[in-house]
């Protein structure tokens, strides 16, 4: 299979090279060329992700140098579980996707992609640079993915003072070969230095550039496995299509549930829960692109006023018109996440992240009619221990910690503050790691 950007569709390239550069040469993201024709495989409710994982992306690797290497990869990267947790009955459930090493749902395209790439470096001569814009959980993901694997360095780029303690430690906690870079400004100025630095001439002659954010297609193909296993198993269950309520920033992960929608996955609902960065619910609301700063909020990781994954979401769906029949969006404030957080936890026993929080809010905010169409899924995107200065003072009690963010805490943090220019990252790629 070939991809092509979603601004030139005539320079075609294979999948590995998709993953290694990253963003294509005129600063598009890469998608299909086609679709594949056959229908996504069919799973019992009990099969892994990995092997289904294997099954699903295998067209998309057809033919490539990493088509042997598929089932290993798929192995290492799905190795831990996606649990759908019973919330009201058939009615609602939660997807729990932060049950990998950083705690998010990051962690599987992160750990694919580190895999990806460690089967495509076997031979390399030049050393590989990959850098990676983070509103909060991405970072962490893609450092622990990559950390100490052989002609791999990597640059996380986060917005200093807009994530969460427990987020920046997370994000900081590592050295080696990962750097980790607070820059001063938002998230956008993060995304937009990355963009920039895979154009720049100075930067790629030093080294090969490729990025880890949702850009990167080896980050968003396998978000679609989990909305794949998830619909298969419920339609299995209760004989019907399930909806899917999705925390959305960057736009990465419902990316990856509309793509599994479109490869045949019997998904019948889209609808994206963002925070107070507006951008796409007033894009389709109103069919008017207006791209703005972003605001900081409680659900940092969604602090996103120009997200990337748009561009990949109208290249198959032009348009606002033809995008909002496939999928809605709403925005919630802080106000109604802090008070999601509480009744949910009264009501259920449950405590929610933000990011969740603000989907649980949106479905809340449905007719009860809508709610009935269900089954109705909840994606849980990080573990409410990120965000337990948040969370604890709302609940009224301590957030349990996993055991591998428990291991983090106890690390010297190692971080580096710059200015949001291009300048100031090549002075700080170019100097010692901090």
């Amino acid at each position: 299979m070939q991809f092509i950007s979603t601004r030139n569709e005539r320079q075609a390239v294979g999948f590995s090279a998709a993953l290694t550069q990253g963003l294509a040469p005129d600063g598009g993201l890469y998608i299909p060329q086609q679709w594949p024709a056959s229908a996504p495989p069919r799973s019992g409710a009990g099969e892994a992700l990995a092997p289904l994982a294997a099954k699903f992306l295998a067209p998309f690797v057809a033919g490539d140098a990493l088509q042997a290497a598929l089932p290993a990869i798929t192995a290492e990267a799905f190795n831990f579980p996606a649990p759908l947790v019973a919330l009201e009955g058939e009615r609602l459930s939660v997807l729990e996707l932060f049950h990998g090493p950083t705690a998010a749902f990051k962690d599987f395209g992160a750990r694919f992609l580190a895999a990806a790439f460690s089967h495509l470096r076997q031979d390399a001569t030049r050393p590989l640079q990959i850098l990676v814009a983070t509103s909060g959980d991405t970072g962490g993901a893609v450092a622990a993915a990559f950390h100490r694997r052989q002609g791999i360095e990597v640059a996380v780029l986060f917005p200093l003072g807009q994530v969460s303690p427990t987020q920046q430690q997370q994000l900081s906690c590592w050295g080696g070969n990962v750097r980790t870079l607070g820059v001063r400004g938002n998230f956008d100025d993060c995304q937009r230095l990355v963009k920039q630095a895979f154009i720049d001439a100075t930067l790629r002659k030093r080294w090969e550039l490729s990025s880890a954010n949702s850009i990167n297609l080896g980050r968003l193909l396998p978000q679609a496995v989990y909305y794949l296993a998830t619909s298969l198993a419920l339609q299995a269950k209760s004989g019907r299509a399930a909806s899917f309520v999705i925390p959305s920033g960057n736009l990465g992960n419902a990316t990856a549930c509309v793509w599994a929608q479109r490869l045949g996955a019997p998904i019948a609902q889209i609808l994206l829960a963002h925070n107070a960065n507006r951008t796409v619910p007033d894009y389709l609301a109103e069919g008017m692109l207006r791209l703005r700063p972003s605001i900081a909020t409680l659900a940092s990781a969604m602090d996103v006023g120009n997200p990337s994954n748009l561009e990949r979401l109208s290249a198959l769906y032009p348009g606002a018109g033809r995008l909002g029949a496939v999928v809605s969006a709403v925005s919630v404030d802080d106000e109604a996440i802090r008070a999601r957080i509480r009744s949910d936890y009264e009501r259920y026993g449950v405590i929610w992240c933000p990011h969740t929080a603000t989907a649980a809010e949106a479905w809340a905010r449905l007719s009860p009619g809508q709610r009935e169409l269900g089954p109705w899924v909840l994606v849980a995107t990080a573990h409410p221990a990120k965000f337990r200065e948040i969370v604890a003072p709302l609940v009224g009690r301590s957030v349990p910690v996993p055991e591998s963010l428990e291991q983090l805490f106890g690390l010297p943090a190692r971080l580096l503050e710059i200015d949001p220019t291009l300048d100031a990252l090549r002075t700080a790629l170019a100097g010692p790691a901090p």
